[in-house]
């Protein structure tokens, strides 16, 4: 299971890779290393060819493919048997050519740059697409007659009300709704049965057409079916359940389609940056949705925050269209430079056989072990978004305004830690040479296991409110660093089919979303906190057992199904 397990691939090279260092060396006037050994030679010496004779191994000119000393001896031998008859000028261009073809293959700046900018794009579309998710769960509140709910207030009594309730005047035009509690639970588990629907078909057909305008169109089609949820209410729950199943099937193909365009736009040693950042939107969404739908639903009506949710995603529809593409060569205002420095850095991961791989796809070790880590995250992350509320108002006894707050705290130090640990893993690969396994498992560890001891101690400070939390805060906060181990190990392990990887496990974390909430809920009947106690130990060891068996099986290396040979290939 160690990295040094990994495979490693063949030193670049090539007609394709001499070509290029021979246009750019005559580009940057390099004619005296030019004649002396011809830019091929250069080129092939740059590769890391003249690592013995420099004294050293020396990197590929794409960053992040790392050469191998066994395989590149015997291309290495003819060039060190001329090398005493190089004289001190000749070795002078020499170092001049190998300077001059490494400054060409450096890393495409960030400013400005179209990678960075389908990431800023990717960002506001998961915050918008949180936003159309979490908002029915707080504007469901007030689209419930009050009086119904009245028999089911299981508000525990062992703490003492934390504050007096404020005293604000709150906007009640929005129709209400005779809803049960379990008519409820069937409103907002809905999604889930749409969402788990999509996710492989969705992975599938964005290898196919690109995921651009599956995201795109599934992002979209959400927000339309959201502006039409006070119709869908006013015709009856049944309507509602359907509305929100159709946009789980919306929402459903997002991921996988993101994944599938990371696959073609992410350079190996920038994954962990690029993804984090896109995907950290939808923490974003889920802190800013919370207090916002609740301050909407509090001067206003509830009608409003779908209107409002709706219309920002049909606007982000139409930047997305404008301004993103599929790949980097249909890209039109992408540099060249930039460009040449993607397409290089994925030359030797992406696989060009038109079939799905699918029997040795499903008997892929590594596909299980991020399968059994996400399932495993997923299952606290849900429960916690599901049920955090609840906790914070029937045990802690927060009011509903310090409660909304408070219930987002969590989810923007999770945004947070995403982002700086994406930039961490990427710096540890290309700085500090880790391998791509050992940053995938130290960061899914920490990200699973941290959150798993911070949640057993939440269950333990009883009614020490600050404490409580503060621990709750630092468990969701430090499931960030999962955005940078197996939440992103897909592109690892099978770049070309990272979409349709991305749907299988994400079918399966979909599960928790379904039936952790409603375990919790049959956990704690009489809202005691020994009972939350079991909730959080549940959770904690699910969690531990996902870390530990990711870290057992987890891989770093493209596989060998993945691959049009069958050699696999260390990013």
């Amino acid at each position: 299971m160690a990295a040094a397990e990994e495979a490693v691939p063949p030193p670049v090279g090539g007609a394709a890779v001499t070509n290029a260092a021979e246009g750019r060396c005559q580009a940057r006037g390099c004619a005296r290393a030019a004649q002396a050994f011809g830019c091929p030679a250069a080129a092939l010496l740059s590769a890391g060819i003249a690592g013995g004779l420099l004294g050293g191994v020396m990197r590929s000119p794409v960053r992040g493919l790392a050469s191998s000393d066994g395989e590149e001896g015997s291309d290495r031998t003819p060039l060190l048997q001329s090398t005493p008859r190089v004289e001190a000028a000749t070795r002078e261009a020499l170092e001049t050519t190998i300077t001059c073809c490494h400054s060409s293959a450096e890393v495409a700046p960030v400013c400005g740059s179209a990678r960075y900018n389908l990431a800023v794009l990717a960002f506001f579309g998961f915050f918008v697409l949180y936003a159309l998710r979490v908002n029915l769960s707080v504007a469901l509140v007030d689209m419930i007659d009050s009086n119904t709910t009245l028999a089911d207030n299981k508000t525990s009594k062992e703490c003492a009300e934390h504050s007096a309730p404020i005293k604000v005047l709150h906007n009640q035009t929005g129709k209400r709704y005779q809803w049960d509690a379990e008519t409820q639970g069937w409103i907002l588990g809905s999604f889930f049965y749409g969402y788990i629907i999509t996710q492989i078909p969705g992975g599938y057909i964005a290898s196919k057409v690109g995921g651009k305008l599956l995201l795109g169109f599934g992002i979209l089609g959400t927000a339309i079916f959201t502006l039409f949820t006070p119709v869908a209410a006013d015709f009856g729950v049944g309507a509602l359940i359907v509305l929100r199943a159709l946009e789980g099937l919306g929402e459903g193909v997002t991921f996988p389609a993101m994944h599938a365009m990371w696959s073609s736009w992410a350079p190996p040693l920038e994954r962990s940056k690029l993804l984090s950042i896109s995907y950290a939107g939808a923490q974003l969404g889920t802190v800013i949705s919370l207090p916002l739908s609740g301050i909407i639903c509090f001067y206003m009506n509830w009608t409003y925050v779908f209107y409002l949710f709706g219309i920002v995603g049909i606007i982000w529809f139409i930047l997305w269209i404008l301004l993103v593409s599929d790949k980097p060569e249909t890209h039109k205002a992408i540099s060249r430079h930039e460009k040449e420095y993607i397409l290089s850095s994925l030359k030797n991961q992406l696989s060009s056989q038109k079939s799905v791989p699918w029997v040795p796809m499903l008997k892929s070790l590594p596909l299980w072990a991020i399968v059994v880590a996400h399932f495993s995250y997923n299952w606290t992350f849900y429960t916690l978004l599901t049920l955090l509320p609840t906790y914070m108002k029937e045990i802690l006894r927060f009011n509903v305004q310090e409660n909304g707050l408070l219930s987002a705290l969590p989810y923007f130090g999770c945004w947070l830690c995403m982002i700086l640990s994406g930039q961490a893993a990427d710096n540890l690969r290309a700085k500090w040479n880790f391998s791509t396994i050992c940053v995938r498992r130290v960061f899914s560890l920490i990200g699973m296991i941290g959150p798993a001891v911070f949640l057993v101690a939440a269950g333990f400070i009883g009614c020490d409110y600050s404490l409580a939390v503060a621990f709750l805060t630092i468990s969701t906060t430090l499931g960030g660093f999962c955005s940078s181990g197996f939440s992103i190990n897909h592109l690892d392990i099978a770049p070309s089919y990272a979409g349709i990887l991305l749907g299988i496990t994400n079918t399966f974390a979909t599960i928790p979303g379904m039936v952790g909430p409603v375990i919790a809920k049959s956990l704690t009947p009489d809202n005691t906190i020994s009972e939350w106690q079991t909730v959080f130990y549940i959770a904690a060891a699910i969690n531990v057992f996902g870390a530990i068996f990711f870290t057992l099986f987890g891989k770093g290396e493209v596989q060998s199904w993945a691959l049009n040979d069958q050699h696999g290939h260390r990013n």
